[in-house]
């Protein structure tokens, strides 16, 4: 400020104005939390929190407390009190000593183990002859409802055969396939179980780097007959419908290992 323009006065009438205006501000808050309740309310959400988690914490005490409390063990003969470490090892003697449980359900087993195996090598009373003679007649037209259930199946099947059954990049062509229109046991094995290697289809050799996954055991037997129904009759094929029976007849393929062509029943 030029020293011709300084005036004592306004300065001084300026600081008192920045007085004023800070305390008014102040008076108009102090106003404001005296309406509001004044001080600092509990928050019921907060509390609620705060509450559960003290639940939590005094659980989780209770339970570890449990732990290092005397136990109750039966030896045999009677009810006794033991020290934890007591009850910790008896526990550990009982599990060795238990043997496990035989799986029955072919769907349980384990690709690769014994049971599986075991199971691959046993003799198979299956006659896939009967099976295939139980297919409708030549010329049988397909239930169109039984059609409509089977395209909605494919939608998983499109992801490697093509929407057309044109095949890709890791599954082979459904289109005018040899294997399709053929005999109806080597489709549902294949939906059981699998199929790996090298297969030709229509006089071309595919071979894929992943395998064809099992996915019978997953869907019901109508599931899988609508979808090989629908294959049998799209993309130019056009075969006899696929029974339900036919499918139930081989169930018992589950958990088999994967199939490879020698496998399988000679295409037409």
């Amino acid at each position: 400020m030029e020293p011709t323009r300084d005036n004592p006065l306004i300065r001084f009438a300026a600081f008192w104005w920045g007085i004023g205006v800070i305390s008014l501000f102040f008076v108009v808050l102090i106003i404001v939390r005296l309406v509001a309740g004044g001080g600092d309310g509990e928050d019921p959400l907060e509390e609620a929190a705060r509450l559960n988690r003290l639940k939590i914490s005094n659980d989780v005490e209770s339970a570890q407390a449990a732990n290092l409390e005397w136990k109750k063990a039966d030896d045999g003969a009677e009810t006794v009190q033991a020290k934890p470490s007591d009850i910790y090892d008896f526990i550990g003697s009982q599990l060795l000593a238990s043997q496990p449980t035989k799986v029955d359900d072919p769907a349980q087993v384990i690709p690769g183990s014994a049971a599986a195996e075991a199971l691959a090598n046993a003799p198979s009373d299956t006659d896939y002859g009967a099976v295939d003679a139980m297919t409708p007649e030549a010329g049988t037209a397909p239930d169109p409802a039984v059609m409509e259930k089977g395209k909605a199946g494919y939608m998983i099947c499109m992801a490697c055969h093509g929407m057309n059954g044109e095949g890709g990049p890791v599954g082979p062509p459904l289109a005018n396939s040899n294997w399709v229109t053929g005999p109806v046991s080597n489709l549902i094995r294949i939906q059981m179980r699998g199929l790996t290697g090298p297969i030709t289809v229509s006089g071309k050799e595919y071979n894929f780097p992943a395998p064809m996954a099992p996915m019978g055991a997953a869907s019901s037997d109508e599931d899988v007959a609508a979808v090989l129904t629908y294959v049998r009759n799209s993309f130019g094929n056009s075969a006899p419908p696929v029974l339900p029976e036919q499918v139930k007849a081989l169930r018992s393929e589950i958990g088999k290992p994967m199939l490879t062509e020698a496998d399988l029943l000679p295409a037409p």
